[in-house]
């Protein structure tokens, strides 16, 4: 790959960082080979600007397995670095590393916790991936946490005076989809009503029992730390008849005397009890955000929302994602369109601008996400945030002003340094 400057081995410096440009460094931790980090340094090169130097996720977390730090491996006199953190999906090991440090990290378990699926950090080396297998989702964001938590406090110990792209505070929030919505709620965003119930929700039988005492027989039950429609389901109860329909994602199998859970790449349509229960009890122990299913606008029969990008506070580049179905995420082969090419008027714009950026205002110390918004239908539509993603920047084949997302964002820090408050 052109341009990318990684950090190797267990070499205590940055390898080959070039002092003659006058932009500010950038370090990148992620995956090296991945798209992410490749589109960003091809967009650094294409402005003139010296790469990112690239710290891969899965030294930093075997050098904790063994005891050493991030200041093994930076060279501490490198300027005060500007820091973006990026994905740490796509990779295997990475994934294992993130489990580990989970089950490193499992001091006292969260009641809604107890019946989590779990791995011991033994069994956890010795996996070997499935591909498509959801892996104790509550034990990796427990990883996950543990691993911000940990840049955070190791660079900052290197560098007193570092700034986050976004900050690893503020990417836990973003992920934990529960907690996130109770935020951008708190700070006076439209968000999709929550099921509210006097009890935590730990089951099937939980869920059923709430909705019936709300009278909300429509709901999305979403796995709290998932991502890109993992452990996304779309569930509805016939009141009359008790019928239900849970289409999601996921499919289970049965192996060694358990249930495994897994994304297909395709929607599944459950409509057996016994089935939609398994479904929901293991979807409710690991932790879920369960909110109001709420009709979005259509445009010729197709239910759409809106990725919103916005960076630096400036609301940029936009993709509609339509669907036949309630799922509308991109990698399940649902439609991509400009807003423009559908012919979406500056008055359903703006509102999905404004409510992105209020979303966005309310990480202060955070500079760029991806905002799911929809829009209701009929005449006078109101715009609700769905989603914050603090890796949202990956949109292929959109434009704004003339650039692309990693290029738009680059020029902009060139332009302006980020301060956050």
């Amino acid at each position: 790959m052109s341009g990318v400057t990684e950090v190797k081995g267990n070499q205590n410096q940055l390898l080959n960082v070039p002092d003659t440009t006058r932009d500010q460094p950038l370090l990148l931790i992620g995956n090296p080979n991945n798209r992410r980090t490749q589109g960003l340094q091809e967009a650094r090169h294409r402005l003139g600007l010296k790469p990112a130097v690239v710290l891969s996720y899965a030294q930093v977390l075997q050098n904790w397995r063994q005891g050493r730090t991030i200041a093994d491996t930076v060279d501490s006199n490198l300027p005060v670095p500007l820091i973006r953190i990026d994905a740490p999906g796509e990779d295997w090991e990475v994934e294992r590393e993130l489990l580990y440090l989970g089950a490193m990290n499992d001091v006292s378990p969260l009641s809604d916790e107890m019946v989590a699926e779990a791995f011991s950090t033994g069994q956890v080396l010795a996996l070997e991936q499935e591909w498509g297998r959801i892996y104790a989702p509550t034990q990796w964001f427990r990883g996950w946490k543990a691993c911000l938590n940990r840049i955070g406090r190791e660079t900052r110990e290197i560098w007193p005076e570092v700034r986050f792209m976004n900050d690893p505070a503020d990417i836990q929030l973003m992920f934990d989809k529960r907690i996130c919505q109770q935020h951008l709620y708190s700070h006076g965003v439209h968000v999709p009503p929550a099921l509210q119930s006097s009890q935590p929700i730990r089951s099937y039988t939980d869920l059923r029992t709430a909705m019936q005492s709300v009278g909300m027989n429509r709901v999305f039950v979403k796995l709290a730390c998932g991502s890109g429609a993992s452990g996304v389901v779309a569930y509805q109860i016939n009141p009359r008849t008790g019928d239900e329909i849970a289409v999601t994602t996921m499919g289970m199998e049965q192996a060694q005397g358990k249930t495994i859970f897994y994304n297909e790449g395709r929607l599944r349509k459950y409509t057996r009890s016994d089935e939609v229960a398994g479904l929901m009890n293991w979807l409710c122990a690991e932790g879920a955000q369960i909110e109001r299913w709420m009709p979005k606008a259509t445009l010729d029969q197709r239910a759409y929302d809106i990725r919103q990008l916005v960076v630096g506070g400036q609301a940029g580049h936009a993709i509609m994602r339509l669907s036949r179905t309630p799922i509308t995420n991109l990698h399940l082969r649902n439609e991509r369109m400009l807003p423009a090419e559908a012919g979406l008027d500056e008055q359903r714009m703006s509102l999905v601008r404004t409510a992105a950026q209020a979303a966005m205002s309310s990480f202060p110390n955070s500079w760029s996400a991806g905002i799911d918004v929809m829009l209701t239908s009929g005449s006078n539509p109101r715009a609700y945030v769905l989603d914050v993603n603090p890796f949202g920047d990956l949109l292929y084949r959109v434009e704004h002003h003339g650039l692309g997302t990693y290029e738009w964002e680059m020029e902009l820090l060139r332009k302006e340094p980020i301060q956050h408050a």
